[in-house]
């Protein structure tokens, strides 16, 4: 027989006696493999958290991957119904503020092991009872009940489009939410916004009225990013590492890559955060290096030679941090001699064990599907502060250019993958973060190019959402320019728009009151049945860069204009502010108070309210406003006090006495009249007036810039 052909046989003879694994449906193991219990109390109020662990006996390659483990709790309610809730992965961690260089910085190390957990908040009062299934492809294994108690609280709910007025939000009990508030996107050590900085920003919006804030849990490797490649040997903006293919066989079976010196050099890894350490603590730093009889691998004060009986070597270091020592320095790698060494599967562990420190050293960690567990715990205190101040978020979850390429045909395979890992990612946040009710809005990409063909992936996701999400958060999106396909989405509960004031729109970019209705009418006019946000806005040049009249506008005029503009002009809520720093800095968080208690009047869950804007052409004065015919509510100005004119030609603002105005279409009857002061807040005047036709005819009080008024029917 030929040798080829013996060969064969033998391989086929050797496949045959394989176990061939059941394809059929997975097996109920009666056993402890799934272990479920309460963390902490076994009573919550409604709508609030309650946290499970739950304790698997075996590991996964990727613990993120719902087709590799799938773990659920299975809920059963007060009323009988079921609710399933997927579980996630979780590295707890200790965070402190600790100085580095000269400077506090967030430090963040693990506490203890990665875990399971779940988190849920009940709607229903009663008792729940609980269990943790654990799926995989053979077999399926259920825990034990847990039962807990659910009590009355003070919690509104979810935030909901309004079932009355869906131009609007509400909460889950039929409260009005009107949202009012700014971006704080780029949350990271060594940003503006570290930790301890949001939550004292979340505290001084709150304290003026302030509800809602957008944040991007998306931005790459600059700042809090779940889902993105964060690399110790590169950056996205420059993103040139030293990666070479892995030349053994399992560069081969793999596609797998290594990190290459070259002859005579040295390489440092640079972690997109300070790496923390312990002090006086043992470490082990491990990996494997390949080189020649040539040369040989220095690592710190090590040095490894050449073994020529196996490509791949293993090295280890063990050093102990000092009394001190909270951070790790300097990481210098070298090859010394002619020829280059490559490096891989790098590792830093405390030496008794415990977690992977330097994740961001693995160099064949894919950009998706594996999310990056110092930024979820960093999001889990946002949404906690968030908690404490009474502040809503809108959660930017996708990084969009790890997405963007996918996304070109709908047909191909790459576009369906990206449905895949996006899916994932969602399954990820609402079990994680899906149970507070503070945690109001995903959106799905910040400023995704409009040109693509994305209905397809926003309404794959929005089905998505609509089986994993028991809480039924809002969808959106946004995108780098008008997107009327993505306003009109059936698969996206709210619209959102992005509009800079620049001096390349010509002079509309002077008048912001102007600019702003502009935006909110486009946007009504194309969303005029669902809730519609300007997400992002502000004052820019025509790079999109901070506009430098913004340093000269010191008293934020254009903000506060703004404010008031888009509060009244029919969309849901203040624009939202890009410019955070500049707000913090220049204290301009004082301007939402008076634009809060003004609209927390506003019955907006029963009135059916349309947006009017008047120019002022004739009477010498701007109206922008919300009325019926039983209702007005006002936001008046002097069109000479626009932002350009008093922060660029430094004309301060008349006062204007004497004016009138007329309103038509009111049923008759007796009305209160307030008078709101639209800068320093509170009451200016109050009177009443009677309708006998079908107009209300107002003496203005006297105002210097603006002013506001509500018009409300009389008992």
């Amino acid at each position: 027989m030929n040798a080829k052909v013996v060969i064969c046989a033998c391989l086929i003879f050797e496949i045959m006696k394989w176990p061939v694994q059941p394809m059929a449906q997975a097996q109920i193991c009666d056993d402890s493999s799934v272990k479920l219990t309460i963390d902490g109390s076994a009573q919550t109020g409604r709508y609030e958290k309650i946290e499970f662990q739950i304790q698997l006996d075996r590991d996964y390659m990727n613990p993120y991957d719902p087709d590799e483990v799938d773990l659920t709790l299975e809920l059963t309610t007060p009323s009988g119904d079921t609710i399933i809730l997927p579980a996630f992965y979780y590295q707890p961690y200790e965070w402190r503020r600790i100085r580095r260089e000269g400077r506090e910085t967030d430090w963040f190390y693990p506490d203890g092991s990665p875990q399971w957990r779940a988190r849920f908040a009940p709607g229903e009062l009663g008792e729940y009872s609980a269990v943790a299934v654990l799926q995989n492809r053979y077999e399926k294994h259920i825990s034990s009940p847990a039962v807990f108690q659910t009590i009355e609280s003070g919690d509104h709910g979810f935030i909901r489009v309004c079932e009355k007025n869906p131009r609007y939000f509400s909460f889950s009990d039929g409260t009005p939410f009107f949202a009012i508030g700014q971006n704080l996107a780029f949350i990271a050590p060594g940003q503006y916004l570290n930790l301890q900085k949001t939550g004292e920003v979340f505290r001084r919006m709150a304290g003026n009225g302030a509800n809602f804030a957008r944040i991007w849990t998306c931005s790459e490797d600059w700042a809090m990013a779940i889902e993105t490649r964060k690399s110790a040997w590169g950056r996205s903006w420059d993103w040139n590492p030293p990666f070479a293919a892995d030349p053994g066989r399992d560069g081969y079976h793999r596609g797998g890559l290594a990190i290459r010196i070259e002859a005579g050099k040295t390489i440092s890894p640079s972690p997109t955060y300070p790496l923390a350490l312990r002090p006086s603590t043992n470490y082990i730093l491990k990996g494997e290096f390949m080189t020649s009889e040539n040369s040989r691998l220095a690592v710190l004060d090590q040095t490894f030679e050449w073994n020529s009986k196996r490509d791949w070597q293993a090295f280890s270091v063990p050093f102990t941090t000092n009394s001190d020592q909270y951070w790790l320095g300097r990481l210098i790698m070298e090859a010394q001699g002619s020829d280059p060494v490559l490096i891989r599967s790098l590792s830093l562990r405390e030496a008794d064990g415990g977690p992977e420190l330097f994740y961001e050293a693995d160099v064949n960690r894919p950009p998706r599907g594996v999310y990056n567990p110092v930024d979820c715990f960093m999001l889990d205190r946002v949404v906690e502060m968030a908690e404490q101040q009474g502040v809503y978020l809108q959660l930017t979850l996708l990084t969009r250019d790890h997405y963007r390429s996918d996304l070109r045909d709908p047909g191909d395979g790459a576009y369906q993958r990206a449905v895949h890992d996006a899916q994932n990612l969602l399954r990820y946040a609402v079990a994680r973060w899906g149970y507070s009710t503070h945690t109001a809005v995903w959106e799905y990409f910040n400023e995704q190019d409009p040109n693509l063909p994305n209905e397809s992936f926003y309404r794959e996701l929005g089905r998505c959402l609509e089986h994993i999400d028991p809480y039924h958060h809002l969808r959106t999106t946004s995108a780098w320019g008008p997107c009327p396909q993505d306003w009109n989405h059936d698969q996206l509960d709210a619209a959102n728009e992005h509009h800079y004031m620049r001096p390349a729109l010509g002079a509309i970019w002077r008048d912001e009151v102007e600019s702003v209705w502009r935006r909110a009418e486009e946007i009504r006019r194309h969303a005029s049945s669902k809730p519609a946000l300007l997400a992002e806005f502000g004052l820019a040049d025509d790079r999109w860069g901070l506009s430098p009249y913004m340093k000269q506008d010191r008293r934020g005029v254009h903000f506060r204009r703004c404010l008031w503009a888009s509060a009244l002009s029919g969309v849901s809520g203040t624009a939202m502010f890009w410019w955070w720093e500049t707000i913090d800095q220049l204290d301009l968080y004082k301007h939402y108070k008076p634009v809060s208690d003004f609209m927390k009047n506003i019955p907006f869950h029963r009135l059916d309210l349309q947006p009017f804007f008047v120019t002022g052409e004739n009477s010498g004065i701007r109206l922008v406003g919300l009325r019926d015919s039983r209702h007005a509510y006002l936001w008046i100005s002097d069109p000479a006090a626009c932002w350009h004119a008093q922060v660029v030609q430094a004309e301060a603002p008349a006062l204007l006495s004497g004016k009138r105005l007329s309103l038509s279409g009111f049923q008759p009857g007796r009305y209160r009249i307030q008078w709101r002061d639209a800068q320093q807040g509170g009451v200016i005047r109050e009177e009443s007036i009677e309708c006998k036709e079908s107009s209300i005819n107002l003496s203005i009080t006297d105002f210097t810039g603006d002013i506001a008024c509500q018009i409300t029917p009389m008992p």
